[in-house]
Order: structure tokens, then sequence, then C-alpha cells
């Protein structure tokens, strides 16, 4: 008998133990079909990128300069601009910083071009000058320009991207007019140094508004191609601009988590200035043109 209940005993306890079992299997099964769902964590918002570009401008000149009513014909390459200047042609910064499609822009120029000769000729007799005067002798413009501006993506295509831009675009210039002077002459308001006549304009600036286009195409990784172009002045401050630039930009390396590159390409610059009359008039009807050169620092 007391073998027979311990049987029944062990069996009852072995059933009890397999249902325990069983359903504490479900509840921690239950248990983990109630834990929460993983939430997915939202993108950071861009930051923003920065990119520093200095470079050379190896500017040609083909328009007409005026100084104290007495207009030039100056028409010179940028090999003769680079081997009579005290400048490569011009000394160039670009600025750029850009956060998803909105880029806020900046330009600066500076040059200090001297022409001589060949380069400039007499478009008209000097007004207010009698005597024996002989032609055009040379002509130097030191000439600042600053430009401001942001720019928008408006559409984007896989690897081309189209932006829109306005801004303003700020000149400032010197220019000094030099004339032959062969004899005895009543020469106006010029001042005379030795066998030369000077013309000289001060200090002259104005600002034009402008608006553009620019399209951004990534050839491959770490190559990207520029075209640009805005026009700009519409008689605020000259009578009409236009500018046109083409550039190629490759990757170099990156150090210090600074990604540099090369840029090579082509920029175009016109303007048509004019203030004053008679003696005092200015004029800068001007077209400046030539090839680019220069590393691009993007962090």
């Amino acid at each position: 008998m007391q073998t027979g209940a311990l049987r029944f005993r062990r069996a009852v306890l072995a059933a009890l133990g397999a249902m325990l079992g069983t359903a504490g299997n479900a509840w921690a099964a239950d248990l983990g079909s109630t834990q929460a769902p993983v939430v997915e964590v939202l993108p950071m918002p861009p930051s923003w990128s920065f990119r520093f570009v200095p470079y050379g401008w190896l500017t040609a000149l083909n328009g007409t300069q005026a100084v104290r009513g007495r207009p030039v014909k100056v028409d010179a390459s940028f090999v003769d601009v680079v081997g009579k200047s005290d400048t490569l042609g011009g000394l160039m910064g670009d600025f750029e910083a850009r956060n998803g499609p909105i880029a806020l822009l900046g330009n600066v120029v500076w040059s200090k071009i001297g022409l001589e000769r060949g380069n400039v000729r007499s478009r008209a007799p000097a007004p207010g000058v009698s005597g024996t005067l002989g032609t055009s002798l040379g002509l130097d413009i030191e000439m600042a320009i600053i430009e401001v501006g942001a720019a928008y993506e408006v559409a984007r295509f896989g690897a081309l991207a189209f932006d829109v831009l306005g801004g303003a675009r700020y000149w400032y210039q010197q220019a000094d007019l030099s004339l032959d002077v062969s004899a005895a002459i009543d020469v106006g308001d010029l001042q005379i140094a030795g066998a030369r006549a000077f013309a000289r304009s001060g200090s002259v600036d104005w600002l034009d508004p402008l608006i553009g286009a620019r399209v951004r195409y990534t050839v491959a990784p770490g190559h990207e191609l520029v075209l640009r172009g805005d026009i700009g002045g519409f008689g605020a401050g000259s009578d009409f601009s236009w500018q046109a630039i083409g550039a190629y930009g490759f990757e170099l390396g990156t150090y210090q988590g600074i990604a540099f590159s090369g840029v090579i390409g082509y920029r175009a610059l016109y303007v048509d200035y004019v203030q004053g009359e008679g003696r005092q008039r200015y004029e800068f009807d001007m077209l400046q043109h030539g090839p680019v050169l220069g590393i691009s620092a993007r962090f």
C-alpha cells in the first residue's frame, strides 16, 4: 500500500510540474509579445557646411574707359595684363555657407592693372586741351568688387541641381590715364609730371542689384561642374551688367576633416557704368574675362 501511495504522489507532482512549466513558458511568451515597440529616432536637421575658395583670375579687358571726360579704347589679353601689371590680374576669394537647400554666397576681387601703348588708344581728342598732345600712353586701374547674396535650390534630379540666386555687387575704382606731352600746351585740369599729363578719376563706387541662376552637376564622387549666370544694374547703379562663370572642381584629399579640391574655370564679367558730364565724366564700359584657378576648402 505504501509503495502504491508513493507512486501516486510522484505522478501527481510530475503532472503539476509539467503544467506549471507549460504555463510559465506561455506566460513568458505573452510577456515577450507585450514589449513596447521600438521607436525610430528622427534624423537631425542638416547642419551648416562651409566652403572657401581662394583663387586667381587672369583678366583680359575689352571696352572703353573714360577719365575726366577723356575716353580711351582698351584691348588687352590676360597675357598683356600679367606682363605689365603689379598683380596677376586679380586676387579672388569665394565663400559659400550651405544648409539644405539654402546657401549664403560671398565673393571678393581685388586687382591693380596697368596697361601701356598698344593696349590703350585714344577714341577722341581730349576736351579742354590746346597745343600738341600725343596718343595715350597708359592706363592704371585699381579695382575692388564685392558680391553678397543668397541661393535656393528649387529642383534636383539625381546628380543635377538647379538654384536661383539674388544679391548685390559693389564696385570701387580708381583710374589714372596718362597722356604723352610733346610741347608746351594748355592742359586744363590735367596734372603734369615730366613729359606726361595725368587725368585722375579719384574714388568712384556704385552698387548693383543682381539676379541669376546656377546649375550644379556631380560628375562623380568628389567631382562637380558648376555653371552660373546673372544680370544686374538695371539703372540703379550701372546701366547694365552681366556675368557668366563655368568651373570644375575635383577632390584632392582630406586633412583634419577639411576636404580640399582643385578648381579650374572661366569667368566673364561685363558692366556699363557712367557718371558725370564734360570734364567730370567717368565711364567704365568694360568686359573682364579670363581663366580662374584655385583651391577649395570644405568643412
